[in-house]
């Protein structure tokens, strides 16, 4: 008999959901159609920041020419948010159409940022050049996948190291979703402190907590639907609250303008005008690799895609197996169903990203929250694609839910994550330092790819150091070294240029 993570029993399908079911394995995998929608429903709150992020870090700065993305010699943002969610909606429905999976994709934060600040800046670099070489790594990419070589180094990961890899990720999506909110700051005297000042105090930072208590609240009472609900309660909360107060957007006061360090993170939850907005999609087919090689040079060419490369390789492994794991969808071994066909879905999503203008698709850790909604199917996926699509008309909806309400998510998503720690013998010292490595540096360098090349070096090393060389799989010492390399791209790429 399945259980949900709530421990409530899965019913068998009947009527005309047989078919779906049958389609998607619904049952055979413990869920239930209404499982997977409210899971695929959540997904896409705990992620739909990024329809409104992305446009923000990638839609703001101009290419070497003065140029933003759509072409204008001013930021489209409204184009960038349409193109954004497009793809985001066709790579995961293809995920969870073909795939099976339920794992969502959009424009990866941090490959975004690369993209806007080291490479269209440089010099006769056009945005479209930029795209052109995010093309080439997501090429690059997926004839990896198709030659078997992406999926040998899956393999080649020993089970512990799966397991802190997902811990680890877990710890880095509570930090997201903590600092997202902002209950969590950069401070002057430490690396963060708690609030804006030191102290919990403005009405976002109470949304934030009654969303988190009530999420956790409905959680250890077996309620169906806990995530979902916590985040709608946590939405209307925040309405009700900008209406009467007028708390308005934060700011720090660096563009000139009054501060407030009390206001909401993001976007101010507003019921105002109309759902509806036509999306712009002139940022479609706004790549040209030929142009991006010529820029950048061959030398520097390289190196970008090597960077783009290994970041969107590893952050893929490592949250696919975050969100198998949490929905105990790992056998014995540590595999994943139909994980060669989620790594392909993911390289073309890299491609589909540069074409469409919005830099490198990826797979999102976020996607555990409805895993932890109970989504165990790529039919969960489906919801959040569809979910993405109507985005792209209803915007204003979207802007709708603050960070404050849907962080709740991420942090409750670290909790559930974290608790398969408990597998790792911390006893023997071959797993216990790789694993630690691996959980600590995931959150403190706030990057995925840095937690796992810090943890397979030292499993090498280690290995090495014990006299067990021969017991490490070759593709480990070929990971390693390519870990080597791009921690010392700096270094490296000074001397050859």
């Amino acid at each position: 008999m399945h259980t949900t993570p709530l421990g409530t029993t899965a019913p068998a399908p009947t009527g005309a959901s047989s078919g779906i079911d049958r389609f998607f394995g619904i049952s055979a995998r413990g869920s239930s159609v209404g499982r997977e929608v409210r899971g695929g429903i959540v997904t896409f709150f705990a992620m739909c920041y990024i329809v409104v992020l992305n446009p923000l870090i990638i839609g703001t700065v101009p290419d070497s020419t003065g140029h933003y993305l759509g072409g204008g010699t001013e930021p489209n943002l409204p184009a960038v948010a349409a193109g954004t969610a497009l793809v985001a909606g066709l790579l995961t429905i293809l995920m969870g159409a073909w795939a099976k999976f339920p794992l969502a994709l959009a424009a990866g934060l941090g490959l975004n940022a690369v993209i806007a600040y080291s490479v269209a800046p440089l010099p006769g670099m056009t945005w479209a050049g930029a795209m052109g070489l995010v093309v080439i790594e997501g090429v690059v990419v997926l004839i990896l996948v198709l030659t078997g070589f992406r999926r040998a180094v899956f393999n080649a990961v020993p089970p512990f190291m799966k397991t802190a890899i997902g811990v680890g990720l877990g710890l880095f999506i509570a930090f997201v979703g903590l600092f997202n909110a902002r209950f969590i700051t950069p401070a002057d005297g430490t690396p963060v402190q708690l609030g804006a000042d030191g102290s919990l105090a403005g009405w976002p930072i109470l949304v934030f907590i009654v969303g988190l208590v009530l999420m956790f609240a409905l959680y250890v009472r077996r309620v169906p639907g806990a995530i979902l609900i916590a985040i709608v309660a946590a939405t209307v909360l925040a309405i009700v609250i900008e209406k009467v107060v007028g708390v308005g957007a934060y700011s720090d006061g660096s563009d000139g303008g009054a501060a407030n360090p009390h206001g909401w993170s993001l976007n101010v939850p507003s019921l105002g005008g109309s759902p509806v907005q036509m999306p712009d999609f002139s940022t479609l087919f706004t790549v040209d690799p030929i142009g991006g090689i010529t820029a950048a040079g061959a030398v520097g060419a390289t190196t970008i895609v090597f960077s783009l490369l290994l970041a969107d390789f590893f952050d893929t492994m490592g949250t696919m197996v975050a969100v198998a794991a949490e929905g105990d969808m790992l056998d014995e071994d540590g595999d994943i169903p139909h994980s060669q066909r989620i790594l392909v879905v993911d390289s073309l999503a890299a491609i589909a990203g540069g074409v469409g203008g919005v830099s490198s698709a990826t797979s999102y850790a976020e996607s555990a929250s409805g895993v932890a909604e109970g989504a165990r199917t790529g039919l969960a996926a489906i919801v959040a694609g569809l979910a993405f699509l109507l985005s792209t008309l209803l915007s204003p909806l979207v802007a709708m839910v603050p960070y404050e309400a849907a962080t709740p998510a991420l942090v409750m998503v670290g909790f559930l994550m974290m608790t398969q720690v408990t597998s790792i013998d911390f006893t023997d010292v071959e797993k216990a330092i790789p694993a630690f490595l691996t959980i600590m540096l995931m959150p403190f360098t706030y990057s995925i790819t840095v937690g796992m090349g810090a943890g397979f070096l030292m499993y090498v090393v280690i290995r090495i150091v014990r006299g067990k060389a021969r017991e490490v799989h070759w593709l480990m010492y070929v990971v390693a070294v390519l870990f080597v390399l791009y921690f010392l791209r700096g270094p490296l790429e000074s001397l050859l240029t």
